[in-house]
């Protein structure tokens, strides 16, 4: 098991076209995090946490994050202590 990886919940909104982008997401501790806006969305690797999908560069409280969406599932990389 990769202890860089955390999978979240992650809030969805779905555009006419069927576009995907996310809105929020919940941190393993319970935290409810808003996006403020999406910045790029690009097919990448992570290379920290492992795992390969879309890559959603998001701001949230005015910092820039990484979401991942790897098949069916959404993961963000903890930061390293």
């Amino acid at each position: 098991m990769n202890d860089n990886k955390v999978y979240v919940e992650v809030i969805v909104k779905f555009s006419i076209e069927g576009a995907m982008m996310p809105i929020e997401f919940i941190w393993e501790d319970g935290t409810k995090y808003v996006i403020d806006k999406v910045k790029s969305k690009e097919r990448c690797a992570s290379r920290k946490a492992g795992g390969t999908g879309i890559m959603y560069t998001v701001m949230v409280d005015g910092k820039e994050c990484h979401l991942y969406y790897e098949f069916d599932k959404w993961f963000m990389e903890r930061k390293s202590a």
